[in-house]
């Protein structure tokens, strides 16, 4: 080769130029997610103008002509100087701790307060992906936790807390304790009746067909009233379980027959040969599921999982309907108080709720999305 031919050849690759401007930046980001063709575009502005038109009169009444302060009912009406006037939060400010606590006594509050705190710190030490010792955080959270729950909210005279009847609970305290209860029970209660429908034994695959079909038959209202009302006509008088007791019973059975059928589609996504890998290396069927199988159809399933979750929290204000007083039920009674009626007293309760409820749905939401990611790391190409 001649020097001549020799001085254009590159010993060096060509850098890299970067991407079109219209496919990259928030430019590329708008193209392709809310410009992307001829209905995206409608959609994207029909949402934009439905955002225009509900965003300033919610702010207007829930923050610019919110009174936010106040000692009764008085505050919160309209008078000459102030005609237009929105959200009380006044009202929801002087009746928070009978929204948190209900009637449980006011001396003994602070053990609510303990309860909440150790149910957060169980929670963020299994939320933490990469937190030290989380086979200590799962015996802390499944044993110990709940253990110290029921001593704390109870009592034990012994030790020196008095008895605190489950109908002087109330609030966000019932609300957290339902959902908790339900979350917690109806994943392995659900797995094993997934397994169990799935099951060669034919008395098992029976039992969990008719419990699933049976329980996902019938609304939870109905659950609720046979925990509640009918099941003590069947049982000793001395033998019937307390009120919150038995909700808690029928939430979680309910919660738990629709988690069974989230769990069975994700084992039915499992591929044949990983069983069949499994059967070849001479693993068992416990440690087939518990290390090959269930870990994969859990992954696929985080998101119905979670839907499920989020639809249990929400549906903790039905324990209402049999005389529980759950965070709902507290904000229903309160609004009557002459104290503070007013015309929109319940209008700002029903807000405050609405601003619980979604701040924990979305956190699930968000951190599910988040494992989701962590989980799919893996496949990404």
């Amino acid at each position: 080769m001649s020097n001549a031919a020799a001085a254009f050849v590159r010993t060096s690759p060509v850098a890299a130029m970067p991407p079109p401007r219209r496919h990259s930046g928030a430019v590329g980001w708008l193209k392709d997610n809310l410009f992307s063709s001829p209905l995206n575009i409608v959609l994207t502005v029909l949402s934009v103008l439905l955002v225009v038109w509900i965003t300033p009169p919610l702010v207007k009444f829930l923050i610019i002509d919110a009174v936010w302060d106040g000692a009764s009912r008085v505050d919160c009406l309209p008078r000459p100087e102030h005609p237009e006037v929105g959200a009380c939060w006044a009202f929801v400010i002087d009746r928070i701790n009978f929204f948190t606590y209900g009637f449980y006594p006011v001396e003994q509050r602070w053990r609510v307060d303990a309860f909440f705190a150790l149910l957060a710190f169980g929670i963020g030490w299994m939320a933490w992906l990469d937190a030290p010792r989380r086979d200590i955080g799962a015996f802390y959270f499944f044993i110990v936790m709940p253990a110290a729950s029921i001593v704390l909210l109870l009592g034990l005279p012994e030790i020196g807390l008095p008895r605190v009847s489950t109908t002087q609970w109330g609030g966000v305290l019932v609300t957290i304790v339902v959902a908790a209860v339900g979350i917690v029970a109806s994943l392995p209660l659900g797995i094993a009746l997934a397994l169990g429908r799935r099951s060669r034994m034919p008395a098992v695959r029976l039992f969990s067909v008719l419990f699933i079909e049976f329980v996902r038959g019938v609304p939870l209202v109905t659950v609720l009233f046979m925990a509640s009302v009918m099941l003590p006509l069947f049982v000793p008088e001395s033998w019937t379980p307390d009120k919150l007791l038995r909700a808690l019973v029928g939430v979680a059975l309910f919660s738990a027959a629709y988690m069974a059928e989230v769990v069975r589609a994700g084992l039915q996504a499992i591929p044949k040969g990983q069983y069949e890998a499994a059967m070849a290396v001479g693993l068992s069927y416990w440690k087939t599921m518990r290390l090959i199988v269930l870990p994969q159809a859990l992954r696929i399933t985080i998101p119905n999982i979670v839907n499920s979750t989020v639809a249990l929290f929400k549906d903790t204000t039905l324990v209402f309907i049999v005389g529980i007083f759950d965070f709902l039920r507290t904000i229903e009674a309160a609004r009557i108080d002459p104290n503070w009626a007013t015309p929109v007293t319940s209008t700002t309760g029903y807000a405050f709720a609405a601003v619980f409820y979604l701040i924990f749905c979305y956190g699930l939401s968000r951190y599910s999305r988040m494992v989701e990611a962590r989980l799919a790391a893996g496949d990404k190409r």
